[in-house]
């Protein structure tokens, strides 16, 4: 692996390396007088002491002095960049602009000539720092202090579908069913228990066990919500999380995410959630009994299971030589499933030597099979983490950043490890995919715990489990890797210069940074919640990354001076109340990312197209700018609106972005327009274009309410997309037929598309694509008379699929034996108003599909009364009895607002209401 730019253990001493080579050779030529030698020496130093860093970036308990060394190098290199990004700003900012006149060229030139007078006597400096440090080396003989280094076993890749079954650990079955009988017994509801306890400490299996029950039964009540609570909650979003949880029984399609629920409900304080859901449960709760279960460390049997399991599969398959010191280790776990899982995940990747076993055996601490506290559980993780390379180190410790419980999205997460520097590219692959490979690498070695899983086996997020959080938040401090403020157990490092700060001002609305904290070198700057007090971003004059979340106080002036923070490579502004960027955002030449997700911005200032780095451009409805073919480093660009403003040549750039993999459009074109034919026509050939390039993912919205419509894309391509692997429509349009190239997309692995009537046509050519792992099908209708069989011999490696008619009288799917052999999560909707009973044929068929884990059935409430409701969903439960036993079977209604009373005398059927003029709330979660 080629060491990475910037990480934990030698700061940015290689990029310093780098850009010293640069200052020589480009810049400072017979400039400087003399000081280039000085530079060339100095970075003959520095190239010994990262030689030396990195040998001591895998070692564990560093003697006390290198370690104070290590740290002095760290920080001095930060210093270096700081002055050399600041030098070539200044000079190579003025030759760029346009200085006319021989006075203004004449000031230009003074002014550099101080700037390099200015850096020389900086350099000179920070030259004898590097001496001294070196001097210190030599004094202090550190190279016998690393005489046992050994090199660390290189990775083998680990897919994420290792994680499939991360919630089912070993030793819950009967912690799980006495949960169960507690929550459930007796048949009347008066007798079930409102409150049941879970107790025991950090890494047992609290919160697993809690999902667990709730998974299984939670289908059952009236009223169903789960939350997270951290040691330091943030209540009003956790109110806003159990609102959302609780209404999914009555709106599923409001199901939101958490990056939703703040603008949802972002208009009501902490009061009016609290007196909503007061309101919501009245009349629902039940008497006030209370059980405390105790949760009790693995039993020897089950510990040995789970530990067998993760490191060789199944107990069967450890070598004989193993077995004693297997014990050993186990015995020193103490039936702690988070130090188990720990352990065993780190020496999955080694070796089976039992010498190599007995070494880890003899790290654990003796004391921790006495008394497991959380304390001796952090030598165990320790070891773990210890045993990670320095790049997994970094990105370990870069997690530290968010506060406690925070559902990590995998997504902005590689962005930012990319903006930091941490990611160096690796052979074939591209800096994104190598960061995607360090996130499975943690996963892997189960440093981090996956929450949700995508159709493809990838893990979409990720949470830290808080004795983790704990230790990194100490680590970094340690490293002055992370300095962060607001959180219960934030420790603050011990240099005065801070590099990477964090905020969360949930619950307080303003915090004091120490006075003898220095700001001035953030590199990083985070902030999580409301405050007025919000810092001015142009103090920050070295800032790499900037990220902002759920500020409404942040509003368009506090972006003033932005442009001054030339090394800035991404920004991240997140429910926020600004509604444009500055013009002079362009000047930002090193910006990489820019995320304005849920904010009110609709345009893009006229200079985002000089952006020549900018990889990523990710925004909720912002109109496509002229001159975007500039912009020729993009990699992802979504969702950019698409009207009849948007003139053709501009359309036409988008094939100019050859590096472009991903592309989310909102179409707005009215046909009506004379310029429509042209815009169409301008569209379909440069998708055509980048898709024979590196176009892999499309996704088409319409606003087909205002006239808008994809019939252009029936047949018309210049060329098939056979390369797309992910095609997604989240409109009210619908294909009248399906498209003929659907049956040609060999590569697509996810499809989400509209079709006005469907028949067995249709499931056959969908069938028959040879990659497709989740289909998202969404109709008006199944053709009059048709029974829909789904045959055995397509969807063959089918993982979800949804199936959601607007129209839908009654169940028309039928499964032959061994259809959809691979099939995991199946979604479809019944209709309220439907009179005859769920035909007993259709849910029989169900149990053809072997792989089922989780069945899904929504009741569309739509003109239908409340009595027709809860008969439609006892039909539901009666016929879907015995398929519980086999999968999770789940029954949620939708349209509850629709409905009609009991009393009113209304021919239903006579109402000419237009089913589909409502927007798919659930659409907008694809």
């Amino acid at each position: 692996m080629e060491h990475t730019m910037v990480s934990v253990a030698t700061g940015v001493l290689s990029t310093v390396l780098r850009k010293l080579t640069t200052l020589v050779e480009k810049q400072c030529n017979n400039k400087f007088k003399g000081v280039n030698e000085e530079i060339l020496s100095m970075k003959a130093e520095l190239q010994s002491m990262n030689a030396l860093l990195l040998k001591l970036a895998d070692m564990d308990d560093l003697d006390v002095q290198v370690k104070e060394w290590r740290n002095q190098i760290r920080e001095l290199s930060y210093d270096i960049e700081d002055c050399i990004d600041n030098f070539m700003h200044q000079t190579d900012g003025g030759t760029n602009r346009d200085h006319k006149g021989f006075l203004k060229k004449s000031i230009q030139k003074l002014r550099t000539i101080g700037v390099r007078n200015e850096i020389a006597d900086q350099i000179l400096k920070l030259k004898a720092r590097v001496d001294g440090a070196s001097e210190r080396q030599k004094r202090y003989n550190f190279n016998g202090a690393i005489s046992n280094y050994s090199n660390v076993v290189r990775l083998d890749p680990r897919l994420p579908a290792l994680f499939e079954e991360a919630d089912a650990l070993v030793g819950m079955d009967e912690p799980t069913e006495v949960l169960i009988n507690w929550l459930t017994r007796g048949e009347k509801r008066e007798s079930r228990l409102s409150v049941v306890s879970l107790v025991g400490f950090g890494g047992l299996g609290k919160t697993t066990l809690a999902r667990q029950v709730y998974n299984k039964i939670g289908g059952q009540f009236e009223c169903q919500a789960f939350v997270s609570i951290s040691q330091k909650p943030d209540m009003r979003k956790i109110f806003h999380k159990m609102l959302n949880d609780i209404k999914r029984t009555e709106h599923t399609s409001l199901a939101w995410d958490e990056e939703q629920l703040m603008g949802r409900l972002g208009t009501l304080d902490e009061e009016q959630l609290i007196s909503k859901l007061r309101e919501f449960l009245t009349g629902r709760s039940y008497p006030d009994l209370n059980n405390v279960y105790e949760l009790k460390p693995l039993s020897s049997s089950d510990a040995k299971k789970l530990f067998m399991k993760r490191i060789f599969g199944s107990e069967d398959q450890c070598p004989s030589q193993l077995k004693l010191v297997s014990n050993d280790i186990l015995r020193k776990c103490g039936g702690l499933p988070l130090a188990i899982i720990s352990i065993a995940s780190l020496l999955a990747n080694k070796p089976c030597t039992k010498e190599l076993w007995e070494s880890y055996r003899n790290s654990i601490g003796s004391q921790f099979e006495k008394d497991p506290s959380v304390n001796d559980m952090q030598r165990i993780l320790s070891l773990s983490y210890n045993d990670l390379p320095h790049y997994l180190k970094t990105c370990l410790l870069y997690l530290s950043i968010y506060p406690e419980n925070f559902i990590i999205k995998r997504a902005p997460l590689v962005m930012r490890w990319i903006a930091e520097g941490f990611i160096t590219r690796d052979g074939r692959q591209n800096l994104e995919e190598t960061a995607e490979y360090y996130f499975n690498e943690l996963i892997n070695r189960s440093m981090i715990i996956p929450v949700s899983i995508q159709y493809d086996g990838r893990v979409d997020s990720c949470r830290v489990h808080d004795v983790i959080l704990d230790l990194i938040i100490s680590k970094s401090a340690e490293e002055n890797f992370i300095t962060a403020f607001g959180y219960q157990n934030h420790v603050l490092g011990p240099q005065d210069k801070i590099r990477r700060l964090s905020f969360d001002y949930r619950g307080q609305e303003e915090i004091m940074v120490p006075s003898n904290a220095t700001v001035l070198n953030v590199r990083s700057l985070t902030t999580y919640g409301s405050t007025a007090h919000v810092p001015l971003l142009s103090d920050f004059q070295v800032l790499r990354t900037i990220s902002i979340d759920c500020n409404d106080h942040l509003e368009n002036h506090h972006l003033n001076g932005i442009e001054r923070l030339f090394c800035l490579k991404y920004l991240r502004l997140n429910r926020v109340s600004i509604n444009k960027l500055p013009e002079q955002i362009g000047e930002l030449q090193q910006l990489e990312t820019i995320d304005l997700t849920q904010t009110m911005v609709k345009e893009l200032p006229k200079s985002i197209v000089k952006l020549k780095k900018l990889m990523f451009l990710l925004a909720d409805e912002i109109s496509l700018p002229a001159g975007i073919g500039n912009m020729n480093a993009l990699q992802k660009l979504y969702h950019m609106k698409v009207d009849n403003g948007i003139s053709s040549n501009t359309l036409n750039e988008l094939q100019s972005l050859t590096e472009l993999r991903y592309l989310g459009i909102i179409w707005c074109v009215n046909d009506m327009y004379a310029s429509g034919k042209s815009q169409t026509d301008k569209f379909v050939s440069s998708i055509s274009t980048l898709c024979k390039l590196k176009l892999r993912y499309l996704h088409v919205q319409c606003d087909a309410e205002n006239g808008s419509s994809l019939d252009f894309l029936l047949d018309y391509w210049f060329s098939i997309p056979n390369p797309l692997q992910y095609f997604g429509m989240s409109s009210r349009y619908y294909f009248p037929r399906i498209p003929e190239w659907i049956a040609l997309l060999s590569s697509v692995t996810f499809l989400n598309i509209n079709i006005n009537h469907v028949g067995e046509e249709v499931f056959q050519i969908l069938g028959d694509l040879p990659s497709l792992l989740a289909l998202r099908l969404w109709t008006q209708g199944v053709a009059r008379n048709e029974r829909l069989i789904i045959r055995s011999r397509g969807f063959l490696y089918l993982k979800q699929l949804v199936f959601y008619s607007c129209n839908i009288e009654m169940n028309p799917l039928l499964f032959e034996d061994g259809a959809m052999p691979n099939l995991e999560r199946f979604r479809f909707n019944l209709k309220a108003r439907e009179t005859r009973n769920p035909c007993s044929e259709f849910f029989l068929s169900i149990q053809h599909m072997s792989s089922l884990k989780h069945l899904l059935v929504l009741i569309d409430c739509r003109d239908a009364t409340a009595h027709e409701v809860e008969a439609k969903e006892a039909a539901i439960r009666e016929a879907t009895n015995h398929l519980c036993k086999h999968f999770q079977v789940e029954i949620n209604t939708n349209w509850t607002w629709k409905m009609v009373k009991d009393d009113e005398d209304i021919d239903i059927k006579c109402k000419a209401e237009d089913s589909t003029k409502h927007l798919r709330e659930w659409e907008k979660n694809v």
